[in-house]
């Protein structure tokens, strides 16, 4: 007699046990969220189709203007500017820009429209909770690098830091930064973290967010206006001046630009309803938390298992004493 395995007629189709919300659960070895499995984004009407051909298109344009602004500055900082080096001079400087601009604002921006890409929406969200955090992670630590090489070369040669609003800019961005990486980690990865603390982070992580970015924009362009007035003084350090618009002057210009430009895209990508990831599930549980259910609901069955075999024991013995 097979009971290990064996299941009741509850637990068949039709049964009362298989409409427990339980038996809904989907969720996989690794424990990825997916209760239940969201749905793969169809284009049901016109106006949908459009909208996602206008969401990739500047995803797209999203995707260039990142490479392009990180190729400026590359370009703008070892043609003019002398290369890079880690020794206090001039040179370990000009890697605070490339930093802080490829961390605060490239990467930062790509991470916070991950959500957004309408080919994830069909998957489990956690592996892109992962990246998200991945991302904001590396973002994080290029930008902290940043403030070390500016840090360093100011302690070198003596120049006071933080005077400038630039830098106030700057450092506001880059502290809050670091607390809103914290802050989502702890919030939206940690499994045990309650589900009313997550409904109360969310809006302030989205908020703050944005927020963030548009801080590291405007210290991006204030950073390379107030590079541009110091490096590009005429005759004082036998350069031609600003306002005669040398050739450096517009690779600064037209980094500036390219900044302004990708944070506009970003920022309408974020604002756009229509593109906000469907949630998993009404209340965004977590894949601890499901997985706890499903380990709760294999034990209701075994014990339901063990149930119909000591039963499926007694019945002959039942069988006799009625006859």
């Amino acid at each position: 007699m097979k009971c290990g395995h064996a299941s009741s007629p509850q637990m068949q189709a039709g049964g009362p046990l298989s409409r427990f919300p339980l038996q809904q659960l989907n969720t996989a070895a690794s424990g990825s969220e997916s209760w239940p499995r969201p749905q793969k984004h169809e284009l049901s009407d016109p106006s949908s189709m459009n909208s996602m051909m206008i969401f990739y298109l500047l995803y797209f344009l999203c995707l260039c203007l990142s490479v392009a602004c990180v190729i400026c500055l590359c370009v703008w900082n070892s043609l003019w500017r002398g290369g890079f080096a880690w020794d206090g001079s001039q040179l370990e400087f000009n890697w605070h820009p490339v930093l802080m601009v490829t961390g605060l604002v490239v990467l930062y921006g790509n991470g916070a429209v991950l959500y957004r890409i309408p080919l994830t929406w069909g998957y489990d969200k956690l592996p892109w909770k992962l990246l998200h955090a991945a991302l904001m992670l590396l973002s994080l630590i290029l930008s902290v690098v940043g403030l070390c090489a500016v840090f360093n070369y100011h302690n070198a040669k003596n120049i006071p830091n933080l005077y400038s609003l630039h830098s106030w800019i700057g450092i506001a961005a880059a502290a809050l930064f670091a607390i809103q990486w914290v802050a989502g980690f702890a919030g939206f990865l940690l499994p045990w973290t309650p589900l009313s603390m997550r409904k109360l982070l969310k809006p302030v992580h989205v908020w703050l967010g944005g927020s963030i970015l548009i801080l590291s924009i405007a210290a991006s362009i204030s950073g390379i206006n107030e590079k541009l007035f110091f490096a590009l003084k005429g005759q004082t350090n036998e350069t031609q001046p600003y306002s005669s618009l040398p050739p450096e002057a517009l690779v600064g210009n037209s980094l500036g630009v390219l900044i302004v430009v990708f944070g506009l895209i970003v920022l309408r990508i974020l604002s756009t309803s229509e593109w906000q990831r469907p949630d998993s599930s009404p209340e965004d549980r977590t894949y601890a938390v499901r997985a706890s259910l499903k380990q709760k609901e294999d034990l209701m069955g075994q014990r339901c298992n063990q149930k119909c075999c000591v039963f499926s024991l007694f019945q002959p013995i039942l069988r006799e004493e009625s006859d």
